[in-house]
């Protein structure tokens, strides 16, 4: 099924990849067809920190989450850059009948974007012409527009769905797998808030960077990628 931008069995194209190695679309993972069979496929959606925008193959939280029961799971980073809520919902529903998703990973970027389906589609921020008129309400109520197609996505295609975050973290309803303790941003430098003996109480001040200088750098990624396996590997199998 085809109808306007959005298809069933139609991934759509990430033009945002320049510079990078991808996929024909411009995903950082491999080629979409043939699809390998014998494995469960995992498809993790998001923005820029997801993509891996300054880091190398080996060091952005996808690869690091992909070491994880690499026998019975396949995953499929489908994160674009400068990507919106709206545009992840998008891919997703690309992706039924080509990836059959078995498992779905939302890292999500900030509420304020939106995705402008015009004569070609375009993700805009919160400081866009176009966006002057929403509010944090609507921002919110957007996300959890998003947040209900990825759940009826996943409950429509006998899937499992799991939810963290880039940056902030949006009030949430509380049946629906969600890491909530911790963003991409936040996770490091660790910290614990807990007296006990084995709290983590290091103070660091050296910002950790990719190698672009702009999004989070690799102690960022390894611990974002930890935390979010803490959370979730029980599941993912």
């Amino acid at each position: 099924m085809d109808i306007g931008y959005f298809s069933d069995k139609g991934i759509p194209l990430n033009n945002n990849a320049e510079g990078m190695k991808v996929n024909s679309l411009g995903y950082r993972c491999p080629e979409f067809t043939p699809l390998p069979a014998g494995k469960k496929n995992v498809v993790v959606l998001g923005c820029s920190h997801t993509f891996g925008v300054g880091h190398a193959e080996s060091t952005h939280w996808i690869s690091h989450l992909a070491k994880h029961n690499p026998k019975l799971l396949r995953y499929w980073n489908l994160a674009v850059p400068g990507c919106s809520g709206d545009r992840m919902v998008r891919i997703l529903y690309g992706t039924e009948k080509i990836l059959f998703p078995k498992f779905i990973i939302c890292c999500w970027p900030s509420v304020s974007r939106r995705e402008r389906l015009d004569k070609i589609p375009i993700d805009v921020f919160g400081r866009d012409k176009y966006l002057k008129f929403e509010t944090d309400s609507s921002d919110q109520q957007n996300f959890l527009r998003n947040l209900f197609f990825i759940e009826s996505f996943a409950s429509h295609t006998h899937a499992n769905a799991f939810h963290c975050f880039a940056e902030e973290m949006p009030n949430l309803p509380v049946n629906i797998n969600v890491m909530e303790y911790a963003t991409l941003k936040s996770c490091w430098p660790p910290w614990d808030e807990h007296l006990g003996k084995e709290a983590r109480r290091e103070r660091i001040t050296d910002p950790n960077y990719a190698l672009d200088g702009i999004h989070y750098g690799k102690k960022h990624h390894l611990a974002f990628a930890e935390l979010v396996l803490n959370k979730f590997s029980s599941k993912l199998k």
